[in-house]
């Protein structure tokens, strides 16, 4: 996302270029498509605000359709181990006999990490493990941990990681939300004409500036993983702009971090993207068993330029306030996670990626004897939505000083082969590889 700055005197406002999140209609055949982000999508990719009474028909048939884990799935359990090999048997049986998969094979057993990766050869099977519990449907249309309010995993999210794994490498999952330069010039002749600004300049902007283009790459636009990176992009966008109050006292928005300085303005402003941050990976000595480790996600900034013909420059630092409110998003990542499940969903993303890459990059599914080609190719369908496209311009403001600030900030990276090339041999990761190798369910345990 990208920024420019233009001055009037006696205000200074923060303009949101492009704000988005998703929610989606009833599926076919009677299955409903989960939310993500609260924000309705049409036929033709449009981004809009559903109304309050169609939010909650959706999040009530949730209520009513998502089925609650049984017995000791619905237990907690530190190490929750699902098997690559009885997924495969599960959803192979689905596809003969064209039914839907049960949600305990939808949530993947509840799992809400994927902290290890094992290996086992003589079983021929690969194992996911870490945290996980039964779950439920929350006000918000989010599935969740019962007790930690994690969200949990989705198998439709596993298996785009998987399938796309070798795009991750060559070109990147990413998601972005920008003006077009046509926008910003008609913008910027509607900002010059301003001798003076007032609530009444917004939405004249707003027009000027028109729609925003969405661009995803590496993974399908269509897919419920693509809904989740804007969404999460959304979510930091508006929290940012303060146009949605932060759902953490310790994250005040940086419109807010802004006004409370001195910062001296310029024309480069400030974007932010969620990205990878993992410690180097720890593995066993002969490579059978990964662990992941560190937060996840952390945000990052960047000053961008943007010019009067609307073309952009990054300028490959940041400002100081940017700084601050990328850090402190980034210091306060996990529990906001817990309040707003999209960025534990986008997490989850993260996390499965890096798994996919150490799989792919390691050749786990050759070293286990395990055929994952139903995975990993379009044989098993997942659900497939309304592609986000466009989204309609919002702005926000705050005064201060002599100037108003148009801008545009957000994204997400993940740069999952990164992560895979970096790993260290750690004799802990053998313990927790024999503990998961304990007889269990037949694909989950």
């Amino acid at each position: 996302m990208q920024l420019s700055k233009y001055t009037v005197r006696g205000v200074q406002m923060l303009f949101v270029l492009a704000t988005i999140a998703v929610v989606s209609t009833p599926a076919t055949a009677g299955r409903f498509r989960s939310s993500v982000g609260g924000v309705a999508i049409d036929a033709d990719g449009v981004l809009s605000e559903p109304t309050q009474q169609a939010n909650e028909l959706l999040v009530n048939r949730m209520k009513e359709m998502v089925q609650p884990a049984q017995g000791e799935m619905n237990e907690a359990s530190e190490l929750r181990r699902v098997s690559l090999k009885g997924l495969l048997k599960v959803v192979a049986e689905a596809a003969a006999t064209e039914t839907e998969v049960p949600d305990e094979v939808r949530y993947l057993a509840g799992l809400q990490r994927v902290k290890y990766v094992f290996v086992y050869p003589e079983q021929n099977d690969i194992v996911l493990a870490g945290p996980g519990e039964g779950w439920t449907v929350t006000d918000s249309g989010d599935v969740v941990g019962v007790t930690t309010g994690s969200p949990v995993l989705q198998l439709d999210d596993l298996l785009i990681a998987l399938r796309t794994s070798q795009q991750a490498r060559q070109v990147g999952i990413s998601c972005s939300i920008d003006p077009t330069e046509e926008g910003i010039r008609r913008m910027q002749a509607v900002a010059r004409k301003q001798g003076t600004f007032n609530r009444s300049v917004l939405p004249k902007m707003e027009k000027a500036l028109g729609p925003q283009q969405i661009s995803i790459t590496g993974v399908p636009n269509d897919s419920h993983f693509a809904r989740v990176l804007v969404a999460a992009d959304y979510r930091m966008k508006r929290i940012a702009m303060n146009l949605e109050p932060s759902p953490m006292r310790e994250l005040p928005s940086f419109l807010a971090m802004l006004k409370s300085t001195n910062a001296k303005l310029t024309n480069a402003m400030p974007r932010w993207w969620l990205a990878c941050d993992y410690e180097p990976l720890a593995r066993t000595e002969d490579g059978m068993g990964w662990e992941l480790r560190g937060p996840g996600v952390q945000v990052m900034t960047e000053s961008e330029f943007v010019a009067a013909d609307g073309t952009r420059q990054r300028l490959g630092k940041s400002g100081k306030v940017a700084q601050k409110w990328a850090d402190t998003m980034s210091a306060h990542y996990e529990d906001l996670s817990k309040k707003s499940a999209i960025f534990g969903q986008l997490r989850n993303l993260m996390d499965l990626c890096v798994i996919a890459a150490v799989i792919d990059k390691n050749n786990l599914d050759e070293q286990a004897g395990i055929d994952l080609s139903k995975l990993t190719s379009d044989d098993l369908p997942v659900q497939s939505f309304d592609a986000p496209k466009t989204v309609s311009t919002q702005c926000s403001f705050t005064k201060r000083g002599r100037d108003y600030l148009i801008t545009a900030s957000g994204g997400v990276e993940i740069e999952s082969w990164h992560v895979a090339d970096k790993s260290q041999v750690d004799a802990r990761v053998s313990k927790a590889y024999e503990k998961a190798s304990e007889a269990g369910a037949s694909w989950w345990k």
